[in-house]
């Protein structure tokens, strides 16, 4: 397994094609705006290598017997997925962020179970090339974009009728060694930050929608293949030189546009290729242990903010006031509800034909479901606890500013210090710190890795709303009452 070192160091190696503010980005990975993210994913290689932490961020593999990052694993128990979610909590503790690599592990158990049954009904190979590019992954403990999400155009229209047929990934050639694909993926968590993709469909189709029912594996520095990086609330002070305005310096999420211009596949990456029938089974696959992974994952950062909260009350004076107590713990009622349901739909995962374990889909969806409302309470809350100085506070240069202003030469820093001190066991700059690490989870770069994606990430609350539709079992539910009120079927 890679250290964290020897991660960032690979993607130095990669001729990955970046694009930010219409520039091109040469050296993209000690860039200010994009390092923190590369840090969030360093941490789940710095984790693995700590014997304190083994059990939840290493697994054997089931392909080779040996020893690999959770990350690549393919889930062979419930005790697994219980260990998945366990493991995401830990890593939003260390990060406060996004740490990324949770779609790609999502994406490697739904292509695999979905490829064994494609294989199973047409006799294709899927599964085996599927098998050996994982084993390629395990090895080198490579880091994988999952891409789902199409730019879909028109949403009222399948891929076939799309005015532009690009607006959803598709074959444009079939060619004895592979095919060629175009379109883009949008949304990609982690995608600049990644040594390979793995692209999937985003819709269930019909036999019109065949050429763009494809699933494959390619790398970052593809031919024809560059990402134009997605922008951040606050994202340019982190090129200011202040640590303390950008709140959380060391970790942050990363969105970005993925293109694919005309790239070839080879035969021996592909996993899907017109077999339009299983588009949706892998969406639908993909999407329940996407809307697990948030039980964990958003739970750890929620500890963080409730953690932060606290410190914002305690640093003004405040902790011992009842309402502030209350809100406290109803963020950690939340927060320990998302939490649950992560675990639920886990306990209750059951095998797939391939060998490897699925969540329950129906308490994956509900876990989703409850993400996209309680994040905006706890954030809400913490927003409430801060008090208004979070939003309307000086900058770090002011404070720490020798510009004399006063009319007994008092600098500006001099200012900011006297009229922003609190209780004499609190320095400014801590209360500063702790404001702004808010701002930042609350509002700023961070939220797009806890509360808008906590809305939009692994679907919509719509699309989960379908799936509990599709899954709560109203009819068997309707006899259970029929039995016992007396009511026989006519």
């Amino acid at each position: 397994m890679m250290t964290a070192k020897e991660y960032i160091d690979s993607l130095r190696k990669l001729n990955t094609r970046v694009y930010m503010f219409g520039e091109k980005i040469d050296n993209w990975v000690d860039l200010p705006i994009i390092r923190p993210s590369i840090n969030c994913v360093a941490m789940t290689y710095a984790l693995a290598q700590d014997p304190q932490y083994e059990d939840l961020m290493t697994a054997t593999s089931n392909l080779t017997g040996r020893k690999i990052n959770r990350f690549t694993h393919l889930h062979q128990s419930a005790d697994d997925l219980v260990k998945k979610v366990k493991m995401q909590r830990l890593l939003g503790q260390k990060t406060a962020s996004c740490f990324q690599r949770c779609v790609g592990m999502d994406a490697f158990n739904a292509v695999y179970s979905t490829t064994y049954e494609v294989d199973e009904k047409y006799g294709t190979h899927y599964h085996e090339n599927f098998k050996k590019f994982l084993i390629m992954v395990q090895d080198e403990d490579l880091t994988v974009d999952g891409a789902m999400t199409d730019p879909k155009g028109d949403r009222s229209k399948a891929p076939h009728d799309q005015k532009d047929p690009d607006l959803f990934l598709r074959v444009v050639e079939r060619r004895a060694d592979g095919i060629v694909v175009n379109g883009a993926k949008v949304h990609q968590t982690g995608a600049i930050n990644s040594h390979w993709h793995i692209f999937m469909p985003t819709i269930a189709m019909g036999e019109a929608d065949k050429d763009w029912a494809v699933s494959f594996a390619c790398p970052s520095d593809a031919e024809g293949l560059y990402m134009i990086y997605g922008r951040q609330s606050c994202d340019t002070r982190k090129l200011e030189g202040c640590s303390i305005d950008v709140g959380n310096a060391k970790f942050g999420g990363q969105e970005a546009l993925v293109v694919l211009d005309h790239v070839f596949i080879p035969n021996e990456y592909i996993f899907l290729n017109g077999e339009y029938d299983f588009a949706g089974m892998m969406v639908e696959r993909f999407a329940g242990y996407h809307r697990q992974s948030y039980g964990g994952c958003k739970v750890g950062v929620g500890d963080v903010v409730i953690g932060a909260a606290a410190l914002a009350a305690e640093y003004n004076g405040a902790e011992k006031a009842s309402h502030i107590k209350d809100k406290l713990i109803e963020m950690t009622h939340l927060n320990e509800t998302l939490f649950s349901c992560g675990i639920a739909c886990s306990c209750e995962g059951c095998q797939t034909k391939a060998g490897n374990y699925q969540i329950d889909l129906l308490l994956a969806n509900v876990c989703k479901q409850n993400v996209t409302r309680f994040p905006y309470e706890i954030v809400r809350l913490a927003e409430d606890i801060a008090g208004g100085l979070m939003v309307t506070m000086p900058s770090e240069k002011d404070f720490k500013s020798d510009l004399a202003v006063g009319n007994n030469g008092e600098t500006i820093g001099e200012i900011c210090n006297k009229y922003f001190a609190t209780h004499e066991n609190v320095s400014t700059e801590d209360r500063q710190k702790v404001l702004r690490f808010l701002e930042n989870i609350c509002l700023g770069a961070a939220a797009v890795g806890y509360r808008t994606e906590s809305l939009h990430g692994a679907g919509s609350p719509q699309a989960q709303r379908i799936m509990i539709a599709r899954q709560g079992n109203i009819q068997g539910k309707k006899q259970l009452a029929k039995t016992i009120a007396g009511i026989s079927d006519k």
